[in-house]
């Protein structure tokens, strides 16, 4: 199984975003706001700086999201009963997909704030 083709382990890694992206409705929600943003670069036409911070926030927020779907359908799979434990581990998942959320948020106004 180890030390597969590029092109093989690229196909793996895009099918789990096709995934992600068919059954995570936070996940479209994500995409959504990062088109939005990309628009928004594109209309505002900031420095350099801005466009990699965004990126960077942008592809941040996205994997994150793509881990907390895996932890979440990996937890339910292996124990699809509630347990305090489980919720508390999938909680700290979606904890860690909102803080860097807000980072992107603060990245965002920091660039309203600049080309205000």
């Amino acid at each position: 199984m180890k030390n597969r083709p590029f092109s093989t382990r690229l196909g793996f890694a895009l099918a789990g975003i096709r995934a992600c992206w068919r059954t995570e409705r936070s996940f479209r929600t994500h995409c959504f706001c990062a088109t939005f943003a990309a628009t928004a670069l594109f209309t505002i036409q900031p420095a350099p700086v801005w466009w990699a911070l965004t990126g960077l926030a942008v592809a941040l927020v996205l994997a994150l999201e793509l881990i907390n779907s895996a932890i979440e359908r990996l937890i339910d799979h292996l124990h699809p009963d509630i347990h305090p434990e489980i919720g508390h581990v999938k909680d700290m998942a979606a904890g860690a997909v909102l803080t860097i959320s807000l980072g992107a948020l603060v990245i965002a106004a920091s660039l309203a704030v600049t080309m205000a």
